[in-house]
């Protein structure tokens, strides 16, 4: 009996399951150069007044004709259009607080250029908003997509549903573009994903229950109180991130490293609900686990592959044993930097959402959290060499205690290994950030259009020579906060850098692009196992909700 992984599975949906037969038929009858992206058929709807029973008889009929041969694809297409609708999941919505000028914040664009650039840009929340249609709240069974309360604002392009850890940027434009209410409804949507599933998910679809992605809940709720002083939406939000905070801190995402004075130091990793092809990548994970002969390396290598995807940074050479060989993809056996970071920011924002709301014992309990955070970061990340955090792999499966080695931590420079200067604790030591900055400057990273993810070019997104705008947000503010002079100047200086080469790309090409290559001025980035995504105006990337919500203040 072949020997299969144990490890936690979060089962999809009927009709999940039947798309992925329609996207690996189409995957063998389209052409390769002519193959549509398998989301999109991942994320159809099924007609009324059909059933799904109905449906996969038909389906059943139209590939009984001969196992070896591909329907034609006339008759899939056919067969698609018959019973699947691709646009009925989002209804278009004005949200209600958009204002067409919002000078205050374009008062402090200088360049005339770039201050209309930014009210173009302004302008696109208007088209990025949607809401559930009433179909998927009565029918729920009949969509990928799921309900959600409030209308949302979406990536656009392949993306037509929310993201969560996007949504963190989106907020911060939302805050800039002073649109309260539509931001409020963002983090109520969230935490209702994390009152239902116990953890905020990858995307709002079905197909995406079985993973999350980097926690920046509580920092949405901390950037809107920050504004608003809404202690009502800061209530509300404390047992919903007290809830989100056990996922991530317990079972399989829970690790604990032993130093060598005998002290255990908790941290987490990613680790996905999944040991499967992803559904919406499906004839792309098939490919890639045929590498392995095993059922067991298949669900692990499958496992590791979902679990790239829940730290939102798909896929990099980062999480290879051996890079970049993409079948040593070894995810959840790296404890991650940055992970740490937000949920130490979590702890910090906890802790002073319940000192908003007089629960001074609970307020403390988290400080103590943050403080033992912090000691780990300093016992098992950094590195004083190298002056920067390094990631951790882990030698066993990460379920019992394991001593720390320093051969264990990931030497590769990459981004994230600065992702801590964001956070209080880390920028406000000056003789820290002193060593911080000098790493930075020699570490290859800074590059003519902004910081590079990653040294290693292997042809994945999110390795060189891409940058992408949250790493530039997170690095540029917590270089902003602290009180060195030269790190001060680097922020603004990689800020300018960021903001003139995407509007370089947005001048040549009348596109925005969610990811630049910066390793040349002017150059959009490529790679992954998507398309760029390219459109016209009318889409705002995560690179512009970044843009409009983090760094107009290099301009």
């Amino acid at each position: 009996m072949a020997i299969s992984d144990t490890g936690p599975l979060v089962q999809t949906t009927p009709l999940v399951t039947f798309l992925q037969r329609v996207q690996l038929e189409a995957h063998r009858s389209y052409p390769n150069e002519k193959t549509p992206d398998p989301k999109f058929y991942i994320d159809l709807s099924l007609k009324l007044p059909h059933h799904l029973s109905t449906v996969e008889a038909a389906f059943n009929d139209l590939t009984s004709g001969s196992r070896d041969l591909p329907v034609p694809v006339k008759k899939l297409e056919k067969f698609v259009h018959e019973y699947f609708d691709d646009a009925k999941d989002l209804v278009p919505h004005e949200p209600e607080d958009f204002v067409t000028d919002p000078f205050e914040f374009l008062l402090n664009v200088e360049n005339d250029q770039v201050r209309e650039w930014a009210r173009e840009v302004h302008s696109l929340w208007k088209t990025l908003c949607y809401r559930v249609s009433d179909s998927v709240r009565e029918s729920p069974d009949r969509h990928t997509l799921l309900p959600l309360p409030e209308p949302v604002i979406i990536p656009g392009s392949r993306f037509k549903e929310v993201y969560y850890w996007d949504s963190y940027w989106v907020i911060k434009g939302l805050m800039t573009s002073k649109m309260f209410t539509t931001a409020k409804g963002i983090v109520t949507n969230l935490m209702s994903l994390v009152e239902t599933y116990g953890y905020a998910l990858n995307g709002a679809r079905a197909y995406y229950t079985n993973r999350s992605q980097p926690p920046l809940l509580s920092s949405m709720v901390y950037e809107i109180y920050n504004v608003t002083k809404d202690e009502e939406l800061v209530r509300k939000a404390i047992p919903v991130l007290l809830k989100e905070y056990e996922f991530w801190n317990s079972g399989k995402h829970k690790v604990v490293i032993r130093d060598a004075s005998g002290n255990d130091h908790m941290l987490s990793r990613y680790y996905a609900m999944w040991n499967m092809p992803r559904p919406e990548s499906c004839v792309f994970d098939q490919e890639s686990a045929s590498a392995f002969s095993s059922t067991l390396q298949k669900q692990r290598f499958l496992r590791d592959i979902a679990t790239a995807a829940e730290t939102g940074c798909d896929f990099s050479t980062r999480w290879m044993r051996d890079p970049p060989n993409f079948a040593t993809m070894a995810t959840t056996s790296v404890v991650p930097v940055d992970l740490n970071v937000f949920l130490l920011k979590m702890e910090l924002d906890i802790a002073f959402m319940m000192g908003i709301c007089g629960d001074k014992n609970g307020s403390e309990r988290f400080v103590k959290a943050s403080e033992a955070r912090k000691k780990a970061f300093e016992a098992v990340f950094w590195n004083e060499k190298a002056g920067q955090w390094l990631d951790y792999w882990l030698s066993s499966d990460g379920d019992e205690p394991e001593t720390w080695k320093a051969e264990n931590q990931n030497t590769n420079v990459f981004a994230s290994n600065f992702a801590p200067i964001w956070i209080s604790s880390f920028n406000s030591d000056e003789n820290l950030v002193k060593k911080v900055v000098k790493a930075l400057k020699n570490s290859g990273l800074i590059a003519p259009a902004g910081i590079l993810t990653s040294l290693k070019n292997s042809g994945q997104q999110w390795d060189y020579p891409n940058g992408w705008a949250p790493q530039q947000e997170i690095i540029v503010t917590g270089l902003a906060r602290t009180g060195v002079k030269e790190a001060k100047e680097i922020a603004e200086e990689i800020a300018r850098r960021w903001i003139r080469s995407s509007y370089s790309v947005y001048k040549t090409s009348g596109s925005i692009h969610e990811k630049l290559n910066v390793a040349e001025f002017g150059e959009y980035g490529g790679g992954g196992e998507y398309k760029p995504q390219v459109d016209g105006l009318w889409v705002v990337k995560r690179s512009y909700i970044s843009i409009l919500g983090g760094v107009w203040m290099a301009l």
